[in-house]
């Protein structure tokens, strides 16, 4: 074991507040607790090793309610101990207070995050939960109208749900509790007319940058998701990318800057998985060349981008929420809008999209290279015309440098170097050939 890692923790001496640490990793997905060893993995003798075998054990038992695997180990002459700490289905916490170990840093929960991990342990999400004094009546029945007419165009609900009730048709979408009589989260987020007036921060906020401290015009869409989402698209289209048009053969051709569907697979992701219980609206950023979603949501534990474009099936964020906007045919499958979008950037030739994920936040941006914007980057002329070239056509070899520039290998290995990390990578094994894509996709964890 030579680093410490999410599930790896190394100290040098025993303090009774590691037990911190042995209760995040016990909230977490588990972790190993070394106590004799530095911060760079050597290992110091730990003098007190064979009483603290027989301490710890005890006092996590008394204080945790936790049972600890604790392991003397021996290198060289010097001892050291390793507490392995399994992951626990329910809350664990250490004297009225809940911690949580996320990546390598340890985290107390507090206020909205301590509230969700409660409901995950409970087997509950943030959008399941009952809203008591609100009743059917109080929602809005031109949304429901709406709601059923996408539903009817996507196929996604049965013939009879289409004829139901409000109440019904929140009934078969899981948002409402027959029993308690009672309205989930859920529904007051999508069918309510004023759902901020219960979730606080649940709008979209759009704005126009010239710059990132240049901040031209901006929009603030309000009402329930449904609204949202329709209200939303219309404003990114007509107002924020405008398209140029063109007449092919007496054919009239729209060319907007970003591809519409990846506006919307990233905007109706954003609607679906972001973290309402945070209270921070959802922020769209729009330059002249890119166009930045941002929201609060991450990923699943133990889930990378990587996962998403590799089209592995992950449980969404709210899965209430999620299922409502899919029987709309609002959005596909959580992890199927990714390879949308990245196709959707393909067919547009513009560069692949930038998903990050550095929590609590996760973000996807969509950008197109300019002669003109890298030139203001400080990219010069030869090199623009590299990364311009891999934009259009998606790859491009040395070979293909040495023409377009008109070089020699040397100078075109010298180019595709300078722009290596920042713009390009190589795909596949290096040698004759070697192809060089842009960069994008997994930036971030």
């Amino acid at each position: 074991m030579n680093r410490e890692s999410q599930n790896i923790e190394w100290k040098e001496s025993w303090r009774e507040e590691y037990f911190k640490w042995v209760c995040g990793f016990a909230n977490a997905q588990g972790g190993i607790l070394f106590i004799g060893k530095k911060d760079d993995g050597q290992v110091k003798h730990l003098s007190n090793a064979r009483k603290l075998l027989e301490d710890i054990p005890n006092q996590a038992r008394d204080i945790l309610g936790l049972m600890l695997d604790v392991n003397l180990h021996t290198e060289g002459n010097n001892e050291y101990l390793e507490i392995v700490v399994e992951p626990y289905p329910f809350p664990i916490s250490l004297r009225g207070k809940y911690y949580y170990r996320s990546g390598s840093t340890l985290q107390e929960l507090k206020g909205a995050a301590l509230t969700k991990f409660l409901l995950e342990r409970q087997g509950k999400k943030w959008d399941g939960v009952q809203v008591p004094n609100i009743e059917v009546r109080d929602l809005k029945d031109g949304t429901f109208t709406f709601f059923k007419s996408k539903a009817a165009k996507s196929n996604r609900l049965e013939p009879e749900d289409l004829q139901e009730s409000n109440q019904e048709l929140l009934e078969s979408l899981h948002l409402y509790l027959e029993e308690e009589k009672m309205l989930k989260r859920g529904a007051i987020l999508l069918f309510h007319p004023n759902p901020e007036k219960y979730v606080t921060g649940a709008y979209i906020k759009i704005g126009f940058f010239e710059s990132d401290d240049d901040l031209k015009f901006q929009d603030e869409v309000k009402g329930n998701l449904i609204e949202q989402a329709e209200e939303a698209l219309d404003l990114l289209r007509t107002k924020y990318d405008t398209a140029t048009i063109s007449y092919k053969e007496g054919s009239r051709e729209e060319k907007f800057t970003f591809p519409q569907d990846a506006i919307r697979e990233a905007l109706l992701n954003a609607i679906a998985h972001k973290d309402y219980s945070s209270g921070i609206p959802i922020q769209i950023s729009v330059y002249r060349d890119k166009i930045i979603f941002w929201n609060e949501g991450q990923l699943p534990e133990n889930w990378t981008v990587d996962r998403l474009i590799r089209k592995h099936p992950s449980k969404p964020f709210n899965p209430d929420i999620a299922n409502a906007l899919f029987r709309a045919g609002y959005i596909e499958s959580w992890g199927r809008g990714t390879i949308k979008i990245i196709n959707a950037c393909k067919e547009h030739k513009i560069a692949p999209p930038i998903f990050s994920n550095d929590p609590p936040d996760f973000q996807v941006e969509l950008f197109k290279y300019s002669d003109e914007g890298l030139k203001e980057m400080g990219v010069k002329k030869e090199l623009r015309q590299i990364v311009l070239h891999i934009q259009a056509n998606e790859t491009i070899t040395n070979s293909q440098v040495q023409n377009i520039c008109n070089v020699s290998k040397a100078t075109a290995t010298r180019y595709l170097n300078d722009l290596e990390n920042n713009f390009i990578e190589k795909v596949g094994t290096t040698g004759v050939g070697t192809v060089y894509v842009l960069k994008g996709l997994n930036v971030g964890s």
